[in-house]
């Protein structure tokens, strides 16, 4: 029997994974769209899912095929929990855009759930079961999503363990969204085949520039090494009008642009708030004359983390 006094609903926002050179790796939260996902506990000892709302298409109610409930049926093991959790889900990210969807609802679902234990866990301590909720959907444990959702900001991770990189106030983000969906699993296929030495060692360097220059506020850095060498070019032909749109911010200013995620948005990061948002029109008019329509928002690089209602 469920009872409605025991539930939490928390809020997870958008992110942009692979932040360019950082494919798996690094990834940075964004202000404004995201997923509620209310959690309740039950008395059996199992996961469900009751309702999934804000979308046309439907998404797998039964929880191990569900990033959400996956996530929960994690934590339940791993802590031995006698009771249960039944879940609602808002869906606010659209499926397909590179803003982290899947993602979000994981933990937005792990951070309403962690409300209700009588020992939350650390941040930290979630983070496994985030990567147990993205494999649900993407395939593949890979933080980039989860983490900079878990702590906010610009956040690298491994296998192990999530560390934000300071990044200065200033510094904001443009993501133009198009009228195109791009499945995570088909970009990921474009990944496929053979990759030469001297490309892993040039998008080492670059990786290596964009983490030092956010430590140190260089943008001079930032620039020189928002380059992807790898990722990049092999998943551009699936994005129709990306060349252009990545001009249009680079001629507005940015330090650099790239796909956001799998793609199909598009970000890019400037010096300010201002140059960001002027940015924005010219992007989306190139998106256009490729035609397709496009959404835009603009956030800090540093943006927030998933909370509770």
């Amino acid at each position: 029997m469920t009872n409605p006094s025991l539930m939490k609903k928390a809020f997870s926002p958008a992110s942009i994974g692979n932040a360019c050179v950082g494919f798996d790796l690094l990834g940075h939260s964004i202000a404004g769209p995201g997923d509620r996902v209310g959690v309740r506990k039950i008395d059996e000892p199992t996961v469900r899912i009751r309702a999934i709302r804000g979308l046309d298409l439907q998404l797998p109610l039964e929880a191990e095929r569900n990033t959400a409930g996956r996530a929960l049926i994690a934590l339940r093991e791993a802590l031995g929990l006698e009771f249960g959790f039944e879940i609602e889900i808002d869906k606010g990210i659209p499926l397909g855009s590179g803003m982290g969807g899947s993602a979000a609802s994981c933990v937005a679902a792990l951070v309403a759930a962690n409300a209700l234990l009588d020992a939350p866990l650390s941040r930290e301590a979630l983070y496994p079961f985030a990567l147990d909720g993205e494999a649900a959907a993407s395939g593949s444990r890979h933080g980039d999503n989860v983490g900079p959702m878990l702590l906010g900001g610009l956040v690298l991770t491994t296998a192990e363990r999530m560390v934000r990189i300071e990044v200065p106030a200033a510094w904001h983000c443009t993501l133009v969204h198009p009228e195109q969906v791009l499945e995570t699993r088909r970009a990921r296929e474009a990944l496929r085949g053979h990759y030469a030495l001297g490309e892993f060692v040039a998008q080492s360097a670059n990786l290596a520039q964009v983490l030092v220059g956010c430590m140190k506020g260089d943008e001079d850095l930032v620039r020189a090494g928002f380059a992807d060498v790898l990722v990049e070019p092999r998943r551009a032909p699936l994005i129709p009008g990306f060349a252009q749109v990545k001009q249009a911010a680079l001629d507005a200013g940015a330090f650099g642009a790239s796909i956001a995620g799998a793609g199909p948005s598009v970000f890019a990061w400037f010096a300010t708030r201002a140059e960001a948002e002027a940015a924005a029109a010219p992007m989306r008019a190139a998106f256009s004359r490729a035609g397709f329509d496009s959404q835009s928002l603009v956030s800090p690089v540093a943006g927030p983390r998933a909370e509770v209602l």
